[in-house]
């Protein structure tokens, strides 16, 4: 059987059954950049005579049986420790999986979650012995971190390797051949279709695929194209330690869980980055121990659905209560039995340093309970801001959109926050024109807004994407005019409400952890107060309130207080009081 058929058929085969821990290897017998068309594959013979191919070829011919793809599916392996090399498959040897110090460029698309892919993307392959650049130029490996959430994002994608093109062809004889690859949720979501459209990328892994970059890009090396799509029902990278990108970073994400389930009709995250799995709490406390060591001073918890956070890893916790969810809002899918759950990661995370802010996103209003309200209300260093999707003011369109909630459901829902943490910062995210919208459907949005005044909001226009329970049901009959006239509309009457409630904090002392100079001005620094929204304030000298007498200048990673003077939809002024500390500043704030 040929290898590539083989490789199908146990991909087939795999998915019949829940054998998540296997990955499919997707290796195209097709020489990168050829003017045989895709399905027109070159005969073995022909390949014996390419002496690029030979010895690849003749070590695949003995390489991967159906076995091969098998061996590990019944009883998942343990992953090896940052020391250990995996035994190499079949076709390739343990030198041939080394980066040999060649230079890898990434580019990052998208949300926070793509963030942290990158760091975990670059930790393993700098342990397979990958050097990082910053430098396009001197590259010899371009990564993608890509986001399919519209297709605007994708769009963008297509653009960029529009431009790497000519970097690929125009790239010295003298020089390793320069490899391209296209990570995240646009791999996954197209899958061959990037392979077939664009000849020169190199490689694709979708986001369960990141441990097997440094076997993708051996096989690339070869002039072969190679993908690892397939989704996992387990792998949260939980031993893999993300490395930052940027060293002078005062915060960080830490994934906490990965995938969704609640099955949206308008969303392809499920589609893309698979079943809801969270990490051992363990792993996240150790992680969350490493960055305070560290310095930094703000962590954030992410998920694609944070707030459903279980970890089931340990068995005595297995049988406790069902998941609670907020007064009126159901799900998509069975209650969910036992585990750890995000109440308890919530507390053991905001334990390990007092002077660490902790935040969280992306949660769905589903997943609320009073307990993790109360600790947010508790504790001084979880921040007093939540992230509460609405999508849409009616409740028509939110029953269209399967979110499992009313208005009435998410407005009483809003009054319960706002009682239990006073003082409270929201954001959401709206869809503008989604299928079926009425105009009085978007004026009962405009009015959501208005009755609630977020302090930060995400607004776009509705995209509709394959695979989605809306592109198989309903039809995307809004026109693409209406759909940016009610955006527009949006936008405004979100700028307006935000102002007024961001106008607020004026005159009220705030405590602001600095990020580093404005973009705007050399003379201003800027940081984020506990409610996420960004304080633009003078780089002047200021007490230090924990070092009395002394006068300072505040560097990145201090906490500092500032008087706001001025407000608009998105961002505060003002002038700062002093250095202090998280626990100190809370008689002041």
């Amino acid at each position: 059987m040929h290898p590539f058929q083989c490789v199908l058929r146990a991909r087939r085969c795999l998915r019949r059954g829940p054998l998540a821990s296997v990955s499919w290897l997707l290796l195209r017998t097709c020489r990168a950049h050829s003017s045989v068309p895709s399905s027109a594959c070159p005969s073995p013979q022909r390949q014996q005579e390419d002496g690029v191919w030979k010895d690849f070829s003749s070590r695949l011919a003995t390489g991967p049986t159906f076995q091969d793809f098998l061996r590990s599916a019944s009883v998942p392996p343990e992953q090896p420790s940052s020391s250990e090399v995996e035994d190499p498959p079949p076709y390739l040897t343990v030198d041939e999986l080394l980066g040999r110090q060649r230079r890898v460029y990434l580019e990052t698309y998208g949300c926070q979650m793509n963030v942290n892919d990158t760091e975990i993307a670059w930790s393993i392959l700098q342990k397979s012995g990958y050097r990082r650049t910053s430098n396009l130029q001197e590259a010899d490996v371009i990564l993608l971190v890509t986001c399919s959430i519209r297709e605007k994002a994708e769009q963008t994608i297509w653009n960029r390797l529009h431009q790497l093109k000519s970097l690929k062809s125009k790239r010295l004889r003298s020089r390793v051949p320069l490899r391209i690859g296209i990570l995240g949720c646009m791999a996954e979501r197209l899958k061959e279709e990037i392979l077939n459209r664009e000849k020169m990328v190199d490689i694709l892994a979708g986001p369960d695929a990141y441990r097997d970059l440094p076997r993708l890009l051996a096989v690339a090396e070869s002039g072969q194209q190679a993908a690892n799509v397939l989704l996992s029902l387990d792998e949260t990278y939980a031993d893999v330690m993300p490395v930052q990108t940027s060293p002078s970073a005062t915060s960080a994400f830490v994934s906490i869980m990965r995938g969704c389930d609640n099955m949206c009709s308008y969303c392809i995250v499920p589609f893309t980055r698979g079943r809801e799995r969270s990490r051992p709490v363990a792993s996240i406390l150790e992680e969350v121990r490493k960055l305070s060591e560290q310095g930094l001073k703000e962590v954030t918890l992410l998920g694609q659905n944070v707030n459903s956070f279980r970890d089931n890893s340990e068995v005595q916790f297995n049988n406790a209560v069902s998941t609670n969810l907020s007064r009126g809002f159901s799900t998509n899918y069975k209650a969910k039995q036992g585990g750890l759950r995000f109440a308890h990661l919530l507390d053991q995370v905001s334990r390990i340093d007092p002077e660490m802010r902790i935040r969280f996103t992306s949660p769905h209003p589903k997943d609320f309970p009073d307990e993790v309200l109360q600790l947010i209300r508790e504790r001084d260093n979880i921040c007093k801001q939540i992230h509460l999707p609405a999508q849409s003011g009616s409740s028509r369109v939110l029953e269209a959109m399967r979110r499992g909630y009313s208005r009435e459901a998410y407005v009483e829902l809003i009054h319960h926050i706002r009682e239990s943490i006073p003082g409270v910062s929201l954001s959401s995210d709206f869809i503008a024109g989604f299928c079926g919208e009425t105009e009085e459907d978007h004026l009962q949005t405009v009015s959501l807004l208005r009755e609630v005044q977020y302090n930060i909001g995400f607004l776009f226009a509705y995209s509709m994407r394959q695979k989605t329970r809306a592109y198989h049901r309903l039809k995307d009959d809004i026109p693409e005019e209406v759909k940016l006239r009610r955006l527009e509309e949006l936008i405004t009457v979100f700028r307006e409400e935000a102002t007024k409630a961001n106008k607020s904090f004026v005159g009220c002392t705030q405590l602001v952890l600095v990020e580093g100079p404005s973009k705007r001005s050399a003379a201003d620094l800027c940081g984020r107060n506990d409610g996420n929204l960004k304080v633009i304030f003078a780089d002047v000298e200021m007490e230090d309130a924990t070092d009395s007498g002394l006068r300072v200048r505040a560097q990145p990673g201090d906490y500092v207080l500032v008087k706001i003077t001025s407000a608009s939809s998105q961002t505060l002024k003002g002038h700062v009081l002093c250095k202090t500390t998280l626990k100190d500043s809370t008689a002041y704030c």
